[in-house]
């Protein structure tokens, strides 16, 4: 996946799809859209997008191509957070955290949670 290519929310919602249901045909992609349903060359079209971006690769099957995930779930949303930092909190974790400890209904059972993450990785780090 090239990391500049980002998502529309259309591309974004086929992704979210195709992780959920692992691998399909447009119309199984069509089937799991809960709201109005786009026309079929639309969902087409979207599809064809993100295999050039590089999102989703495809198995022919004679004249029809089934559809699954390139990238996982998980390395997109590291890379959409990765992202968020550099664009809105000029690429300090500690910034994007003050943003959190402003909030004032933080639940502190994910805090000592993130507090226990952030233990670990200063662990490996040292090792």
């Amino acid at each position: 996946m090239k990391e500049t290519k980002s998502l529309t929310k259309a591309e974004e919602q086929i992704m979210l799809i195709l992780w959920k249901i692992k691998k399909g045909f447009i119309k199984d992609i069509i089937k799991h859209i809960s709201d109005k349903k786009p026309a079929y060359n639309t969902v087409s079209t979207i599809v064809r997008i993100l295999e050039k971006k590089g999102y989703i690769k495809h198995i022919v099957y004679g004249t029809t191509y089934q559809y699954l995930p390139a990238v996982s779930k998980e390395k997109y949303r590291t890379n959409c957070v990765q992202e968020l930092i550099k664009k809105y909190f000029n690429n300090s974790f500690s910034s994007l955290a003050h943003c959190f400890y402003k909030k004032e209904n933080i639940d502190i059972a994910e805090v000592d949670e993130a507090l226990k993450m952030l233990e670990e990785i200063k662990k490996k780090n040292r090792e």
